[in-house]
């Protein structure tokens, strides 16, 4: 409901903005503008019955002189009728406000049967997958409708929708293949934003992911901190130490297994793998390269030897999107085969294929996750510069600057967030920076647990809301 009265609230607002006159940002009235994701913001919250909105006003003026006569207008004409139109129920569609509220709790059921039917994920009949383009998130008019291949088919009662059918991708190793353009990273897509639920009108309403799934790839060039590797890469001839592996300038290899140890940090028990975008020696290796190149000059075990542990042994399931390789069809539980953007299920035909090949090697030996917790240190949150007479000294805490959904900056270091394909807000961007800026003025000069202290950050949101670690007297609207 906060969600939509606050995308109510947004189109209301449009047809006021800069209706006061004056100079620069003068007669600007705005609020947070909602994606296609439904998002807890602190733009409109509901407490007890009432209505808390926030949003900004450009105060109307000409060049440095208040124009107050233009701001009577805002006050008292313009703010008013926005009230009026998008805060009561009685001016609001009522039909839509109740399908609203519906879809939210047939979408909250669906996630309680993904853990109930122990699924990871859940695909409706007849949702859109594809978007308009690589810039929109709207659904592509003309795309074909998804529909469950039979043997995967599952139906769910909702409370209100009532019966629903659609794919249910169960827990293990599931590959998505295909030739090129029929649809895998489209479906992948899909899925890894089923974290979160969609409006109504989406498509991908009903596609629904188990809210810890993460999506992972290489990433040249990131920074790692003390991170254990070793699950994965062992034996570097300088001798460097894996199980507290740090560098500025990670490879495609050791940024990928420094991404999924850090997922297991996190308690993820999905992960999103595409192999496009994936470092291809830290995937697998080929029998021939084996040959050529002994496990003992290799320190990388690859993704595929520690799959099917990571499930059996850590209860971590892998959906996967392969097209080159087919060393993954040894280890998989269930394949997915999209075919012109439909479907199909090849896992018992693939099976048949396989006894006509050789076997590649893929389980690796001393399977063993991360036992030490890792710890942060925190330097000073404290920065001293010269008075604005330049006459003296003063302190002040590092200022947060937030650069749309993929940067910002905390004082003087930029953090590079461009590959966190799951974020879809700038406000969530925003919302991470004032998290971090917060613990880091609260261990300012100390050393932590990271796990322990990533627990006490979400335990004082749940209780304190998203606005608690803003450290400003009053929360602003963008979170």
């Amino acid at each position: 409901l906060q969600d939509y009265l606050t995308r109510q609230f947004g189109k209301a607002v449009s047809k006021f903005i800069f209706q006061a006159k004056g100079s620069g940002k003068s007669g600007l009235i705005g609020i947070s503008r909602c994606g296609q994701e439904v998002l807890d913001r602190t733009a409109f919250e509901i407490k007890d019955g009432d209505l808390l909105v926030r949003f900004e006003v450009g105060f109307p003026a000409n060049g440095r002189t208040i124009n107050a006569f233009e701001l009577r207008k805002i006050l008292f004409e313009y703010l008013p009728e926005i009230a009026d139109r998008s805060l009561y129920y009685k001016n609001l569609n009522q039909q839509e406000v109740k399908k609203c509220i519906e879809l939210a709790e047939d979408q909250h059921y669906i996630r309680r049967e993904l853990t109930k039917r122990r699924l990871i994920a859940f695909v409706a009949n007849g949702s859109i997958l594809p978007r308009e383009s690589g810039v929109s998130q709207k659904p592509m008019k003309g795309a074909i409708a998804f529909e469950a291949p039979e043997s995967m088919e599952v139906e769910m009662e909702l409370p209100h929708r009532g019966k629903i059918k659609g794919m249910g991708i169960p827990e293990g190793i599931t590959l998505i293949v295909g030739g090129g353009y029929h649809g895998k990273s489209t479906l992948l897509k899909a899925l890894e934003q089923g974290i979160y639920n969609h409006v109504a009108g989406d498509g991908r309403e009903f596609v629904i992911t188990d809210d810890t799934a993460w999506k992972l790839r290489a990433e040249d060039g990131r920074k790692i901190k003390d991170v254990d590797i070793s699950l994965f890469i062992n034996h570097l001839p300088n001798g460097r130490n894996t199980r507290r592996f740090s560098t500025l300038d990670a490879s495609g290899s050791t940024s990928q297994a420094a991404n999924i140890i850090e997922a297991i940090e996190a308690k993820s028990q999905v992960l999103l793998i595409d192999e496009d975008t994936s470092a291809t020696n830290f995937m697998v290796r080929d029998e021939l390269m084996q040959r050529v190149i002994q496990k003992d000059k290799e320190p990388i075990t690859p993704f595929l030897e520690r799959a099917r542990d990571l499930y059996e042994k850590a209860g971590i399931s892998t959906i996967l999107v392969v097209g080159s390789c087919g060393s993954y069809f040894y280890i998989a539980d269930q394949i997915i085969q999209m075919d012109n953007y439909c479907p199909v299920d090849i896992t018992e035909k693939t099976r048949k294929l396989l006894k006509e090949y050789k076997k590649p090697d893929c389980k690796a030996e001393g399977f063993a996750l991360p036992s030490e917790k890792r710890s942060i240190s925190f330097g000073s949150s404290v920065v001293r510069r010269k008075n604005y007479r330049g006459t003296g000294m003063v302190e002040e805490h590092e200022k947060l600057k937030v650069m749309g959904r993929e940067s910002l900056m905390l004082g003087k270091e930029q953090l590079d967030l461009r590959y966190l394909e799951q974020i879809a807000d700038r406000e969530q961007t925003q919302t991470l920076g004032y998290l971090l800026k917060y613990a880091k003025e609260q261990y300012s000069g100390k050393t932590t647990d990271l796990t322990a202290l990533m627990e006490s950050l979400i335990r004082k949101l749940e209780k304190e809301g998203i606005g608690s670690v803003s450290g400003q007297k009053e929360i602003p609207a963008g979170m």
